[in-house]
């Protein structure tokens, strides 16, 4: 994807965009069974990563909208959120985070600037009166999207070997 010249909220969205991708790239294939299966000694699976994914990107577009989210709340999401439970597929998973990921999408293009300045719920990592920039809220997600993809890619090669990097090169013509 080409994003030169296209404007920084452009560029922004489309780091989101391929991070996100990235992601989806690893789960690609993947049966049910195998999407819930811890493959090391962490908590997360390949479901849950999507799923945590998922629920981050909804608590950040509430933040991009104004709204503040309760940090307990997506912290206790978070926990459980690290696995598939008994009857979620991964199919469903990945197309509501297709559906968040529009979301936040449009909450970051209705927003009149990336410099508007969003109140942050109070937490242990986020000080009482701290505000982020709608910008930094994007590459907060960008970070955090990119980091959970480079999980999921070792815990993909833990199940059957696979590997993202391999299969992103492949797909654009380096056999």
């Amino acid at each position: 994807m080409t994003t030169t010249g296209a404007g920084e909220r452009v560029e922004l969205l489309g780091m989101l965009a391929e991070q996100r991708d990235a992601l989806l790239m690893t789960v690609r294939g993947l049966s049910d069974e195998s999407a819930a299966r811890r493959s090391t000694v962490s908590e997360l699976t390949l479901g849950g990563l999507v799923k945590h994914v998922t629920a981050v990107e909804r608590e950040w577009t509430r933040t991009l909208r104004g709204q503040l989210f309760r940090e307990e709340t997506e912290a206790d999401a978070s926990r459980a959120g690290l696995r598939m439970r008994p009857g979620e597929t991964l199919v469903e998973l990945i197309d509501d985070y297709r559906h968040a990921a529009r979301d936040t999408e449009r909450a970051a293009t209705e927003l009149s600037s990336l410099d508007v300045l969003l109140r942050l719920p109070e937490a242990p990592w986020f000080p009482p009166g701290t505000e982020w920039s709608a910008r930094h809220v994007l590459v907060h997600l960008i970070r955090e999207t990119a980091q959970h993809s480079g999980h999921a890619d070792i815990i993909r090669e833990s199940i059957d070997g696979a590997n993202t990097t391999r299969q992103l090169g492949a797909e654009w013509g380096f056999a």
